[in-house]
């Protein structure tokens, strides 16, 4: 999961990751309101959340991708572990996140 401060930035965050194959699935939720410290100082700002589906074999992968495309100075990077899900569902992420293969 991550945030930013636009829904432009959080679409461009969730389709890339999709189309690199490091998530399944992206789903954005806005706006929030979050209040946070930073440089000393309360903030208050708009932002727009990103949740990312993926397995536990590409989340490295993803945080990488996080880290390299969002344009905050320190994103938020969080991964909350699946303790259960849907067998069907949880195949698809593995399959949708599973590196390509010459091109397929």
């Amino acid at each position: 999961m991550t945030t930013t401060d636009s829904a432009e930035k959080a679409e461009t965050l969730a389709r890339g990751a999709v189309h690199a194959r490091v998530a399944a699935c992206a789903q954005i939720t806005a706006p929030i309101t979050s209040v946070y410290r930073w440089e000393g100082a309360i903030e208050t700002g708009q932002e727009w959340q990103v949740l990312f589906k993926t397995s536990a074999e590409r989340y490295r992968e993803l945080e990488a991708y996080i880290e390299g495309t969002h344009a905050y100075e320190t994103p938020e990077i969080i991964a909350t572990p699946i303790v259960a899900g849907s067998a069907d569902y949880l195949a698809w992420v593995t399959a949708e996140t599973a590196p390509e293969v010459n091109g397929h």
